[in-house]
């Protein structure tokens, strides 16, 4: 699994899976988007507005990425 966090967009995204594949979004909520994968499996999970729903110093003993762009 990887965390990857966006401080300019304020964008969670949590990768459950690596292998390449289609994925298609599917918006469950206003800050809360899911990356289908073969066989409707969730392989990653983005958080908009991240930082009103988690406090990201809490995801510790996690290590997080900061990365300067997603996508």
């Amino acid at each position: 699994m990887h965390i990857l966090y966006d401080d300019k967009s304020d964008l969670l995204y949590l990768r459950l899976d690596d292998k390449k594949q289609e994925i298609i979004n599917r918006r469950v909520s206003e800050d809360i988007v899911l990356d289908m994968g073969k066989g409707e499996q969730i392989v990653g999970i983005e958080i908009l507005d991240a930082s009103k729903h988690i406090l990201l110093d809490k995801l510790l003993p996690v290590k997080y990425e900061t990365v300067k762009t997603m996508r």
